[in-house]
């Protein structure tokens, strides 16, 4: 059984989760994710579980090890964690979405101590291979809060039995396991090369719920790359010009 935490999210785009601790309770969370802890609060990093958990956990792109802090004190005590881009935290209540939650790989930020972070693979062979995440996910499993993160502005859909809804394979967050995932070809020759949004969508199919994500990793990371490329052209003929006057003028070969 997880242990019972409470929590409280602070801040707009850049999240942190704050959490409060009772005596010898504890919480799990990614290595490197912690930004500052009370006194009494202790560190014990392991593969929690042996090292093929460990290694499982390192297919759905987290850490081999996972740390957990307890509180080894007499009263409340609080652990915070950050968020690793802009965008916002989200907080699961395992216990009253029926014990387990899927999410995209990296989405884990931190969970109460009990909570389990297990490796889950789509079941169809389209989402497997087209699902631009990957057919690996994280299945988070127990009865306590689970935090995961996504990027940008967050969207809930409530999905009805039989609703379908079609999303960008980037903007998926995470998902209710009763949620029919799979993966569906846009159709159109245009549709496909000149689109713009991808030549796969995903199709959830409920009953369940769906977060979304206006803002994947991934997409960021292409702007600020394709950003930097342009920056660096920029520089470089600057240079090349500056470097040319500065060298006419004040050159080894300069007479004056």
């Amino acid at each position: 059984m997880g242990d019972v935490i409470d929590y409280k999210i602070i801040g707009d785009d850049m999240q942190i989760v704050e959490i409060e601790l009772d005596p010898s309770e504890g919480v799990r969370a990614e290595a490197g994710a912690m930004m500052y802890t009370d006194q009494n609060i202790v560190m014990q990093t392991s593969t929690q579980g042996g090292a093929l958990k460990g290694f499982k956990r390192m297919l759905t792109g987290e850490s081999f090890f996972i740390t957990t802090f307890y509180n080894t004190g007499t009263q409340k005590e609080h652990v915070a964690f950050s968020a690793p881009y802009p965008g916002k935290i989200i907080p699961i209540d395992l216990a009253s979405v029926g014990g387990s939650f899927l999410c995209q790989k990296d989405a884990f930020l931190c969970c109460a101590n009990g909570v389990e972070v297990e490796v889950a693979f789509t079941r169809k062979l389209g989402a497997g291979f087209f699902g631009g995440e990957g057919f690996i996910l994280q299945k988070l499993v127990g009865d306590g809060m689970a935090f995961i993160h996504a990027g940008g502005t967050i969207i809930r859909k409530d999905l009805m039995p039989g609703q379908t809804l079609k999303v960008d394979t980037g903007c998926l967050v995470a998902f209710s396991p009763t949620v029919d995932y799979d993966i569906q070809f846009v159709g159109g020759f245009k549709n496909a090369l000149f689109g713009g949004e991808g030549v796969f969508l995903a199709k959830m199919t409920g009953p369940g719920t769906v977060y979304l994500q206006s803002l994947p990793l991934a997409r960021l990371a292409d702007r600020l790359t394709s950003a930097s490329s342009v920056r660096r052209e920029q520089q470089s003929g600057v240079g090349g010009i500056g470097g040319g006057i500065l060298g006419g003028l004040f050159g080894g070969d300069n007479k004056y």
